[in-house]
């Protein structure tokens, strides 16, 4: 099925190369391994690393990233159209050097992380030798950073840190946590935490359970709840100047937002693609699902529905490319959010009815799929948060009429028509 959008003749020759590469070589892999965070699994290693070599013989290692780190700094809308294709697979990603939360954090040790810093741990974290985590979320603040309250206090030469995180994707893999803490309690929240890179042996840190999302694998990507006890880091392992936290976390967000929603468009086709086939291969009540009006109408809506939001993030792309700031596309990025988790969902809400029990089954995809879309909704910032974003920006934009009569009361407008084109009028009636 031909999904339209064209792009240069050069480029499309690279995304035809990465669909049938991510078909024929990486797909597979999700069958077959547990998770592809477990540098050292030598099974998954074995398979992983020949495949990512070829990607990068191709040129198309990390293509977020600017050449000087090995990637080809693609702009959002390149991005966009392969990360249409890496949405199919969960190993996908990793295979193009452009996983998260490795992604986002390669990008803030790119801008803040000193000569050394890089050297330490950007440089292997690019090559895929180790892996990282991102750990910013506490149990008591949920979505309201606000209210965090693990503490980084000065000590000599370091920084001791104190407090817990939860929700850590990939601790118990990870080399280093990319670690938020209150630095200076007296001040506005925005501006008293600081960043941290926190080695994963460093004394004091415990990971006191690893949490997997129902209905995934066990041995798969886990969530850890971290207890951070007196963990001493050196002072020069601050990403930024301290106060600078949520300037330096922004760097990976309004990425890592956007980057999710292009991968949910591959993983929403491919539940559509297998709609589409089982309405046409499988028969009921003496004629194929794909000829009962209420089967076309899931069809229908889900194609709509798909090609709306894809549409929505190609804008947004191509704004991101166009402005070069995620902050001037706040209310853009927010709008692909809150839009992603219910076009993931309804599309594989029908694919699941029209396969019937079949659907419901380990032997298809869709129930993961579904929990994917629940977790699209709290990732990065709840739906709800987005959507007050949202509307505060654009309700930001409008002046309020100064009249009991807004401009656009009808009676007014006409009185403005018939300022306008009155004479036109009369000369025209006279005629």
């Amino acid at each position: 099925m031909s999904w339209g959008f064209e792009t240069d003749a050069a480029f499309q020759k690279e995304l035809d190369w990465i669909d049938a590469f991510v078909r024929e070589e990486v797909e597979p892999l999700d069958l077959l391994l547990d998770s592809p965070y477990d540098v050292g699994d030598p099974v998954r290693n074995r398979l992983v690393k020949p495949l990512q070599q070829r990607v990068r013989d191709r040129g198309l290692w990390a293509c977020h990233l600017e050449p000087e780190l090995g990637g080809q700094g693609y702009g959002q809308v390149k991005l966009a159209l392969m990360n249409e294709i890496l949405g199919r697979s969960s190993f996908a990603p990793t295979v193009f050097g452009c996983q998260a939360p490795d992604s986002g954090n390669a990008e803030i040790l790119a801008k803040y992380g000193t000569p050394e810093q890089k050297r330490k741990y950007l440089q292997p974290l690019l090559g895929n030798d180790i892996v990282s985590c991102f750990a910013m979320t506490e149990p008591q603040g949920g979505s309201d950073p606000t209210t965090f309250r693990t503490r980084a206090v000065r000590d000599g030469d370091d920084w001791v840190i104190s407090g817990q995180k939860w929700f850590a994707s990939n601790a118990n893999y990870a080399a280093f946590y990319i670690t938020l803490a209150v630095t200076d309690p007296d001040v506005s929240a925005y501006k008293g935490m600081s960043m941290f890179i926190v080695p994963a042996d460093a004394p004091g840190i415990r990971i006191l359970r690893d949490v997997h999302v129902v209905g995934r694998n066990p041995r798969g990507h886990g969530h850890g709840y971290l207890a951070f006890d007196q963990v001493r880091v050196p002072a020069d392992h601050m990403l930024g100047r301290p106060g600078e936290a949520f300037v330096v976390a922004q760097t990976r967000l309004g990425g890592g937002r956007i980057h999710h929603a292009m991968r949910t468009i591959g993983e929403a086709r491919k539940a559509f693609d297998m709609l589409c086939e089982r309405a046409v291969s499988r028969s009921a009540q003496r004629g194929r699902l794909a000829d009962k009006q209420l089967v076309q109408a899931m069809v229908a809506d889900s194609w709509i529905e798909l090609e709306q939001f894809r549409l929505l993030v190609l804008r947004t792309a191509w704004l991101i490319d166009k402005e070069g700031d995620y902050k001037k596309v706040r209310k853009d990025i927010s709008a692909v959010k809150a839009a992603m988790p219910k076009v993931l969902h309804d599309i594989v809400s029908r694919a699941i009815q029209i396969h019937g029990s079949l659907g419901i089954t380990n032997e298809m995809p869709f129930v993961d799929q579904l929990v994917s879309s629940l977790i699209m909704g709290l990732a990065d910032g709840p739906t709800e948060v987005h959507k007050i974003t949202l509307a505060r920006e654009l309700l930001s934009e409008v002046a309020p009429s100064a009249e009991l009569f807004p401009d656009y009361h009808l009676p007014r407008a006409r009185e403005r028509a018939r300022a306008k084109y009155g004479a036109a009028l009369q000369a025209a009636d006279g005629l």
